[in-house]
């Protein structure tokens, strides 16, 4: 079976008649059509980074570094893309990765996400920031392997709650990110004044929790706070906020208005969030939550990776936030290959940040990862077609890695080494 070679003979048949990909192959033109289906707002959240944009564009011309060797008169007639990571069967060695707020670019958000996910068999990371609760996001997936991604608010009830539901929902791993214990300097979000979780959005998993509504009902039974009065300029601005935050909470919208519980959560959610003196002792709290596998993104340095192992975590993924936190940071896929030597195989290291086609799939496979993540791409996707587009997206990659992978004379991601690059 040619899963590439099946995709690609499809595309040009249907090109024929007349018809072309809605979703883009080629990256940047993909790029180029989700901006264009996307508010102003919308599309500096999800496509912007920190500082000068630095170390998103780093991320994605770091790749050039290394190069691809082929090798000839293989026989790779028969390609082999499956892999095995935390007990997960996997298509291809590639998961969704978390990525928070998504209603940005679909009002279905993780639904359209979760849909795709259970067509292709890919794996979802179920963010912490997301727009639908975790319970209805696994009732989507059905039988497909999720994951779920923990951000470690202030508040130790809401973590722990958490960490509960996500093992009710048959999370396959925990995965702790590290690297956003306080946001960034996002000069796009900031320019725009405009922080999506301050409207109520990406804080469905809060809203949802018991834990967190506690928190809220004692903040509204403490009483009105002091705040600031809007001018008769600022007015329609601040009724709009108040409307969004309405508009997100559960419930009916009228309620919520009147209750200010809306309001309450935003405030409370911005309280929480989140823990910036985290430190490795930590880890050993988190270990006496959860039997569930416990995987750390964020890792950028061979010496964290080394303390990951002795504190006993079962993964690691080297990410740099997309570049969204440190302008100027270590491009990942630069990171990544003095990291899987500290790893040397005791535990599955995983990438992200900057995967942007199948055969920078390819090149991270041959420096070390197990498997990468995928994040802006199939947002991409999602802006353009809902679940169709995000499945047009895996199946573009997935696609790309398959042909690739015959190009350069492999059989199987088995056979992917350092050897392949020159």
């Amino acid at each position: 079976m040619s899963i590439g070679r099946d995709l690609q003979s499809a595309i040009f048949r249907k090109g024929l008649f007349g018809h072309r990909p809605v979703v883009p192959t080629e990256p940047s033109a993909l790029a180029e059509a989700a901006q264009k289906a996307m508010s102003e707002e919308a599309w500096a959240y999800v496509a912007g980074g920190a500082g000068q944009q630095r170390t998103v564009a780093a991320n994605t011309a770091a790749f050039d570094h290394f190069r691809l060797v082929p090798r000839m008169l293989a026989n790779v007639e028969t390609r082999d893309l499956h892999t095995t990571l935390f007990g997960v069967d996997m298509p291809a060695p590639m998961m969704l990765g978390p990525v928070g707020v998504l209603e940005l670019a679909h009002p279905r958000a993780e639904h359209e996400v979760a849909a795709a996910a259970r067509a292709t068999g890919v794996p979802m990371m179920i963010s912490t920031q997301a727009s639908v609760p975790m319970e209805e996001v696994a009732e989507d997936l059905g039988d497909t392997p999720r994951l779920y991604q923990l951000y470690w608010s202030k508040d130790e009830s809401i973590v722990e709650s958490f960490v509960r539901r996500a093992e009710a929902i048959g999370s396959d791993a925990l995965v702790v990110t590290l690297d956003t214990h306080m946001l960034g300097w996002r000069t796009r979000d900031l320019d725009l004044g405009y922080l999506p979780f301050a409207r109520g959005l990406g804080i469905a998993q809060y809203t949802s929790d018991p834990a967190f509504r506690a928190l809220v009902e004692q903040r509204i039974a403490s009483g009105p706070r002091a705040s600031v009065r809007p001018g008769l300029r600022e007015l329609p601005s601040a009724l709009s906020a108040v409307a969004s935050m309405a508009q997100h909470h559960p419930g009916r919208l009228v309620d919520n208005l009147r209750s200010g519980h809306a309001r309450a959560a935003v405030e409370t959610f911005l309280d929480v969030f989140s823990r910036s003196d985290l430190i490795w002792d930590d880890l050993d709290r988190l270990r006496e939550m959860t039997d569930l596998p416990i995987v750390l993104k964020g890792i950028q340095a061979p010496s964290d990776a080394r303390r990951a192992l002795e504190h006993g975590v079962e993964g690691i993924i080297v990410s740099n936030h997309g570049g969204r936190q440190v302008d100027g940071a270590i491009a990942s896929i630069d990171a990544l290959p003095s990291i899987v030597d500290e790893i040397a195989g005791r535990i599955p290291v995983l990438f992200d940040s900057g995967i942007r086609s199948g055969a920078d799939i390819l090149k991270a496979l041959a420096l070390g990862a197990d498997a990468v993540l995928l994040g802006r791409p199939y947002v991409y996707g999602l802006a353009l077609a809902g679940a169709a587009g995000v499945q047009a997206v895996l199946e573009h990659m997935i696609a790309e890695l398959d042909l690739s992978l015959g190009l350069v004379g492999c059989r199987s991601v088995d056979e992917v080494s350092r050897e392949l690059l020159g």
